[in-house]
């Protein structure tokens, strides 16, 4: 039998050609998940800034001045130093437990950056449910803050996650009430469709004036996911030393620090989304020719524009939530839960049906 180089040397090519295409697909692939872990990271560190300088002012206090700029790098230190430190096990605790809840707790706020849209078609998954699937993931976090508590055998931190399950539980059924008026309005549960939906009519259209008592109950349900003052109770210091967190050290407790920012950021950006006009400018949209579309640099500037624009309101309720934070006193547990079930959650309820009622007169 004789076989034709030609033949051989065309197989070859064609297989060295699918596998540069695989590569290519590789690298395409994972290029824009890295690229969204990088811009988490940098903006979890200005987010520490950020809360460290702003409290300074606040208490009329210097802030970090030595690493870095302005104390630009400071966060960076401290996560060096929790890094090299020590990592301490309960000698009679559960220690699968204990090793996995901080995972878990990163992990699955991580994940809802998956369905957040930066700007136009500058998110990693338009998925049709987006805000849903937003609330599943962040509904695991608890989990991870009670088998924290639990592995750790001690009472304080057993205590702590026991309040984060509660607290969770309380604010997070009003949220998704106002979440569902939002998609209501929208007439879809897409991330991206309820940002398009509010740029018809700039400013004016933001759901912040259509549902102005909905934005207020899921301002204060996502300060009290987030664990801030005045909500802070599962890791309240006076009376639970640290709360879940007491037993932790080195680079487990450094988590729970890097997951608190995380879930902060991530609650901010979808105030962005859902009340806030996304990336959309305050003026009405404006129609542009296709010929301008088509330019490369207007595309690159407009796909910035819109991260800028998402970020700038984004870090608007940063402020807000770090201001609160050393502006009101704590609560007791009773009153948290008290706020959540008695008033968030009928109001929430009713402004669901009013919602609901207007949608099927516009009908």
């Amino acid at each position: 039998m004789i076989i034709d180089m030609t033949e051989v040397q065309a197989i070859n090519s064609f297989s060295s050609s699918e596998s540069v295409k695989e590569v290519y697909g590789l690298i395409s692939l994972f290029i824009p998940i890295l690229s969204l872990i990088l811009g988490i990271i940098i903006g979890v560190l200005v987010i520490v800034w950020l809360e460290r300088e702003i409290s300074a002012a606040i208490q009329q206090r210097i802030g970090p001045e030595y690493a870095g700029p302005l104390g630009i790098l400071q966060a960076i230190a401290d996560g060096t130093k929790l890094l090299f430190k020590e990592d301490l096990f309960p000698s009679r605790g559960n220690i699968r437990l204990f090793s996995i809840g901080p995972s878990l707790a990163v992990i699955s706020i991580l994940l809802s950056y998956l369905v957040m849209p930066f700007g136009y078609r500058l998110v990693l998954a338009d998925l049709s449910i987006g805000v849903f699937l937003w609330i599943a993931i962040s509904s695991i976090a608890p989990i991870g803050l009670l088998m924290s508590g639990y592995g750790s055998n001690n009472k304080y931190s057993f205590s702590g996650g026991l309040r984060a399950a509660a607290q969770s539980i309380s604010y997070e059924i009003p949220l998704t009430l106002c979440v569902l008026s939002i998609s209501l309005l929208s007439n879809s549960l897409s991330t991206v469709d309820i940002v398009e939906a509010q740029s018809k009519y700039g400013f004016w259209g933001w759901n912040l004036w259509r549902q102005p008592i909905g934005f207020i109950v899921f301002l204060i349900s996502s300060l009290a996911e987030c664990e801030r003052l005045p909500f802070d109770l599962p890791e309240a210091e006076e009376e639970l030393v640290a709360g879940y967190q007491t037993e932790y050290s080195g680079i487990k407790y450094g988590l729970f620090y890097v997951a608190s920012y995380l879930n902060l950021l991530v609650s901010s950006l979808f105030v962005t989304v859902l009340y806030l006009g996304g990336w959309n400018l305050f003026i009405p949209y404006i129609f542009i020719p296709e010929l301008l579309v088509k330019n490369q640099m207007v595309v690159v500037f407009g796909m910035t524009m819109g991260i800028f624009i998402t970020l700038v309101k984004a870090y608007l309720f940063l402020f807000i939530s770090i201001t609160t934070r050393w502006t009101l006193p704590r609560m007791r547990m009773d009153q948290l839960l008290n706020l959540g079930w008695k008033f968030l959650l009928p109001i929430s309820l009713g402004n669901l049906l009013l919602t609901t009622s207007f949608q099927l007169v516009s009908l």
